[in-house]
């Protein structure tokens, strides 16, 4: 996937780079994912990526916002996708800037997926994902020895009842459960938890 020299400060021309952009503070991208951002002719970003990150971007760079927020996308994934490849093609480096790590709950896969099959060059940055990060900067390890061996990361967004996840293995697995976008089905995840097996009583954390 890959189609830049490793260590390469300046990617070729028509390169897409899947960067993740880490948790939030724009501190925690990568050395990698910084630099794929500043030498981009085009950055199309997530809508939570930091302004003060953004700032780094060149400053005749092309800032196209892509963001997706619950209930609201400025730009459906067809589109992103297209755009993706229309700005390769006409011969930019394209940093597409996710939050996060693109492999976690970032779609990055189903970029990833479409480029190639589109024959368009890209590579992955990895980026610092919050399931491990945001626990972190509240003093949470998520693995411990000798309280947690196992860690599940596991998406809370969509309905805890529509079948997409099985709360009751996750429960059964234990060690560490953390739950990403799942503030607004709290309350029926904790639910399913504990009928899975989890004491009512476990140290929990929203963050």
């Amino acid at each position: 996937m890959t189609a830049s020299p490793e260590n390469s400060p300046a990617p070729a021309p028509g390169l897409v780079s899947l960067v993740g952009a880490g948790p939030g503070d724009p501190g925690l991208i990568t050395v990698r994912g910084l630099e794929r951002l500043q030498c981009a002719d085009a950055v199309v970003h997530d809508e939570m990526i930091s302004p003060e990150l953004l700032a780094r971007a060149r400053a005749d760079a092309a800032l196209i916002p892509a963001g997706k927020r619950r209930g609201h996308h400025c730009m459906e994934q067809d589109a992103i996708n297209a755009l993706l490849a229309e700005l390769a093609r006409a011969g930019k480096r394209v940093c597409r800037l996710k939050t996060g790590d693109p492999f976690v709950f970032g779609r990055g896969g189903e970029e990833a997926l479409f480029l190639a099959a589109a024959g368009i060059p890209f590579e992955v940055v990895p980026g610092v994902t919050a399931a491990v990060a945001v626990p972190g900067a509240a003093g949470i390890p998520v693995t411990h020895r000798g309280l947690a061996a196992v860690c599940t990361v596991v998406t809370g967004h969509g309905d805890p009842d529509s079948g997409g996840v099985d709360w009751e293995a996750v429960a059964r697995a234990g060690g560490t459960v953390v739950v990403l976008m799942g503030l607004k089905h709290l309350a029926r995840i904790a639910e399913r938890l504990r009928r899975g097996g989890l004491a009512g009583g476990t140290p929990a954390a929203v963050i």
